[in-house]
């Protein structure tokens, strides 16, 4: 008997998400005996269960990432009253911390279980990891309309907010066919970064001329988001180019402390910082910028 077209629709759609599990990890050595001598874990043991959690101090570290944007992004909600851009910032905090949990569950927590349980070499990705790709790109572009509603009117406004919606869409429908296909070189890390880093300069032109120009406090606080974001990022490059986790981490020394751990400590300090020093400064637009 033939399998209903449903059925057959379903299989198909498994078999095409399944494909991202056929990229290998970089390191071939990397086996799922191998995973814990390449990182700390920890067996918790549930009823007769036994769970693997990764990298423990880590996996708070990104928990806690996560947890503390999402909380900031709601009372960003919550106080916006009639001003767009808080709303958008609101938007924005609450995908970026939903993407840190999610990326934690498979960089960290649960990157055993997800990446490398009955395989003979470890994954070197998950759908967790590409959704938050996604997301983060996303939540960067809601960002760019949230600084639009508060630094551009008229034109300018139309223009960044339709450039935002549209890199949103595009990211994701490259990522998902990176994902789908599979190709590696649409979904690393390295790609997204390299795509918001326009965005990124783009808000330190803006808030830096804006600042030059009319001395607002609200421009100056987000001058210092901005530069603190960059900060963050170039201590995760220059952790990571000098090799300091593999240095702490090896057979002799058996110290924990990844360059995802610079950077989710650094970006916790950017968030306590939107939530002290930007949330309370955020309007929607009311000093012309350009003659349009």
């Amino acid at each position: 008997m033939n399998q209903l077209p449903f059925v057959k629709a379903g299989k198909a759609l498994h078999s095409a998400f399944n494909r991202l599990k056929s990229i290998e990890n970089d390191d071939p050595e990397l086996t799922p005996e191998g995973w814990f001598d390449a990182q700390p874990s920890a067996r918790i043991h549930i009823g007769s269960k036994t769970v693997i959690l990764s990298q423990p101090s880590s996996t708070f570290l990104v928990y806690f990432l996560g947890v503390l944007t999402i909380a900031v992004g709601l009372y960003f909600l919550q106080v916006r009253g009639k001003e767009m851009s808080r709303l958008m910032w609101g938007i924005s905090l609450v995908l970026l911390g939903i993407g840190a949990l999610l990326a934690g569950t498979s960089y960290q927590a649960f990157g055993y279980q997800i990446k490398s349980q009955g395989r003979k070499v470890c994954a070197w990705t998950s759908w967790w990891e590409v959704i938050y790709l996604m997301l983060h790109q996303v939540s960067l572009n809601a960002m760019l309309i949230a600084v639009a509603y508060s630094c551009t009117d008229g034109l300018w406004l139309k223009v960044l907010t339709t450039y935002a919606v549209v890199l949103s869409v595009c990211y994701m429908l490259l990522t998902l066919i990176g994902g789908l296909v599979p190709i590696k070189s649409l979904i690393t890390f390295e790609l997204m970064v390299l795509i918001s880093t326009p965005t990124v300069l783009f808000f330190l032109a803006l808030n830096g001329y804006r600042y030059f120009m009319f001395k607002s406090p609200m421009d100056l606080a987000l001058l210092g988001a901005w530069a603190l974001m960059l900060l963050s990022m170039a201590l995760y490059w220059i952790y990571d180019y000098l090799g300091i986790a593999r240095k702490l981490w090896n057979h002799k020394n058996r110290i924990w402390f990844s360059e995802n751990d610079v950077l989710h400590i650094a970006f916790i300090f950017w968030v306590v910082y939107i939530a002290t020093v930007v949330v309370g400064r955020i309007e929607d637009y009311a000093v012309p910028l350009f003659p349009l």
